[in-house]
């Protein structure tokens, strides 16, 4: 367990020192530096899952979850407690929130962490913010720009702020 946290750790250091600033994947110039995300991002991943696609300047955390053929898309921001499912294609500055304010009446009490549950094949627009403890059912798609706050049910089509099913996939 030493060992994992340790190599977590240092995959980490190595992953915002440089890989994370490369740019994407192209078929010619730059088809290495896909490679050498996925490699330090299997490292830095709980559970990271085959042929798994990090993009550039993508920012995670160590206690995430990515199934295979899973991807984080360029510019995302993915916060702790986050479980992808597999075949996840994930737009440009996609942001995941597992944690919001803990507030009473009269005072702030820290945080809680409600954890997001993203299951297969599901689509993510462009700029989509999902909020903590959502739970997005396999086969949906959210549109770019929605703000996720209530769960999405299977084989649904959400957008708008807030997201609300448009229509459901045939």
């Amino acid at each position: 367990m030493l060992m994992r946290k340790a190599l977590a750790g240092f995959c980490y250091v190595l992953y915002n020192m440089g890989p994370r600033w490369l740019p994407n994947s192209d078929p010619f110039i730059f088809r290495w530096t896909k490679w050498i995300r996925y490699v330090l991002g299997k490292g830095i991943i709980r559970e990271c899952g085959r042929n798994v696609n990090i993009q550039n300047r993508a920012r995670f955390s160590h206690d995430l979850a990515l199934g295979d053929n899973s991807g984080l898309g360029e510019n995302c921001r993915v916060n702790p407690g986050t479980k992808i499912g597999r075949n996840v294609m994930m737009g440009p500055d996609v942001i995941i929130l597992t944690q919001n304010h803990k507030y009473t009446r009269e005072s702030y009490d820290g945080f809680v962490r409600k954890p997001v549950l993203i299951e297969d094949n599901v689509w993510i627009g462009y700029r989509a913010i999902i909020l903590p403890g959502v739970r997005i059912g396999k086969n949906a798609i959210i549109g770019a720009g929605a703000v996720v706050a209530r769960d999405v049910p299977p084989y649904a089509i959400a957008g708008g702020v807030p997201a609300r099913v448009l229509k459901m996939r045939e």
